[in-house]
Formats: structure tokens, C-alpha cells, sequence
């Protein structure tokens, strides 16, 4: 490890407002990751690391040295904060006292429709903690990339990463199309649309969704705009006991998506 840096104890340190004023704005390129376990996932998806900021007491223990000598090999330069410092910027009520700067990754639109295609699309998901829990969930049935129209929360925001444990990282996505649009380069691949209604004809586990197929997923509150439903090539139903309307959006998500992996390992 390098010379141990000079620690950081004031709010008006260079650095301290510069990851202040990204956390509060976002970046297009950048993105801020904190915790042990999320950075090393960064780190596996070859992420690009710009700089990293560990707190004094994560300094003293031989798992934080080693996990700076980690960033050190990647050029990354290391910040050290003072521990209170680090609580005040970070996210989480007890911080694990690592942070890091880094690249946000890029994917070719191509590899969301590696064959045959298992697609995620959120349609104006805000809650970013949802949105990651849905990467996550995608990544795990073995999707082959998401689609995260206008409106839908930004993948690499802190709650999000957090959601998703580094899926973010590895699931090829694309970002910022309208929901029109999603659906055109949809169907220009060839790839059939699938709606969750619940008064719908067909059962989810009746249909046949072995071939290429992109779920599309709602606001957390109003569900689907009326127009993306009725332009769904198909819709299919959950059936559900008692008195209960609808499902949380992480779960419809993961009955529909481990449903089309299960079909496939059959096939």
C-alpha cells in the first residue's frame, strides 16, 4: 500500500464536496458505490474504478488495507476520512466506511437480445430500490438485459446499486428510450411483449413463453399506462386468493421471469 494519505476532517475538502455535489446531481458517466461487498462486485464486472475514500477505521483493519492496495493496483487514488466525516456523507445509517468513484458501465444494445431473449422492461419505475431489486431478479432467471424507459429510476443511483448487489453492473441495459420506442426495437428483433393483467383470459404458467419475450413492468402505483398494456402483444394473469387486488412489482417480476426460465430448461 502507498503512503497512508493526509486524513480528511473538514466538509470544505475538495474531495468531500465533489462526491457531496455528485451524490446530490447525479453524473451521466459516474457512479457512486459504497460498501465492501458492492465495490468488490464492481471491481469483478471490471468496472472501471476513478478514485475510492475509506474511513480511518476501515484503514486499521487488514481487510480495508488489503482492499485499498486492491484499488491502489487499479490506479485508483485513495482519499481517507475522518470517521464522522464519512458517516455524513454516507447513505446507509451504520457505514461500512468504503466509497468509490467510478465508471459507469457500457452495453451494446446487441447483447440484450442474445438468443433466445429474456427481457426486463421497467415503464416509469421510480422507486430505485425497486428498480435494483428488479435487476437483480432479472439477472437471477437468467435474463439477457433490461430495458429502463423515461422515467424509471437511474440504475447506478446508491439505492439502486444497493438493490440490485451488482446485477446493475453485469445486465446489459438500455436506458432513456420512450416507451413507444421500447416497444418498436422490441418488435424490430422480433421479440414478443408480455403484460401481467389481472382479469387476463390466459395464466401465466398456461402460456408459452419459451421464445424470445420481454416482460413489461409498471409504476409501483398506477401500474402500466393503459396504451403500453393495450400495445402488449400478449397479457397474461396471476391468479390470486383472498381479497388481494395486485402484487408488488419485484414479485409479479419474479413469478413471470423464473416462469419463462422454467419453460426454457424444459423445452
Amino acid at each position: 500500500m502507498a503512503a497512508r494519505p493526509e486524513i480528511i476532517r473538514s466538509r470544505t475538502n475538495a474531495f468531500f464536496k465533489r462526491i457531496a455535489r455528485l451524490k446530490e446531481r447525479g453524473a451521466a458517466d459516474l457512479a457512486l458505490i459504497e460498501g465492501t461487498r458492492l465495490l468488490y462486485e464492481a471491481l469483478d464486472a471490471g468496472v472501471g474504478i476513478r478514485e475510492g475514500a475509506v474511513s480511518t477505521r476501515v484503514l486499521a483493519s487488514p481487510r480495508g488495507r488489503d482492499l485499498v492496495t486492491e484499488l491502489e493496483k487499479r490506479g485508483a487514488p485513495i482519499s481517507v476520512l475522518d470517521d464522522g466525516l464519512f458517516q455524513a456523507i454516507s447513505e446507509v445509517e451504520t457505514s461500512q466506511g468504503v466509497l468509490a468513484l467510478a465508471e459507469r458501465p457500457a452495453f451494446e444494445e446487441e447483447a440484450l437480445f442474445r438468443s433466445p431473449p429474456l427481457i426486463l422492461v421497467a415503464v416509469g419505475i421510480q422507486n430505485p430500490g425497486n428498480l435494483g431489486g428488479l435487476l437483480r431478479t432479472a439477472e437471477a432467471a437468467g435474463a439477457t438485459g433490461a430495458i429502463l424507459t423515461e422515467g424509471t429510476a437511474d440504475a447506478f443511483s446508491w439505492k439502486a446499486l444497493r438493490g440490485s448487489m451488482g446485477s446493475a453492473f453485469r445486465l446489459p441495459q438500455v436506458a432513456g428510450l420512450g416507451a413507444r420506442q421500447a416497444l418498436e426495437l422490441l418488435r424490430s428483433h422480433k421479440v414478443s411483449t408480455v403484460a401481467a393483467y389481472a382479469t387476463a383470459s390466459v395464466r401465466y404458467d398456461e402460456a408459452d413463453l419459451r421464445g424470445p419475450s420481454a416482460f413489461l413492468f409498471g409504476n409501483e402505483g398506477s401500474g402500466l399506462p393503459p396504451e403500453v398494456m393495450q400495445a402488449a402483444d400478449r397479457r397474461v394473469g396471476i391468479p390470486m386468493q383472498g381479497a388481494v387486488e395486485s402484487l408488488n412489482v419485484g414479485v409479479a417480476a419474479g413469478i413471470l421471469l423464473f416462469e419463462a426460465a422454467r419453460q426454457r430448461r424444459l423445452r
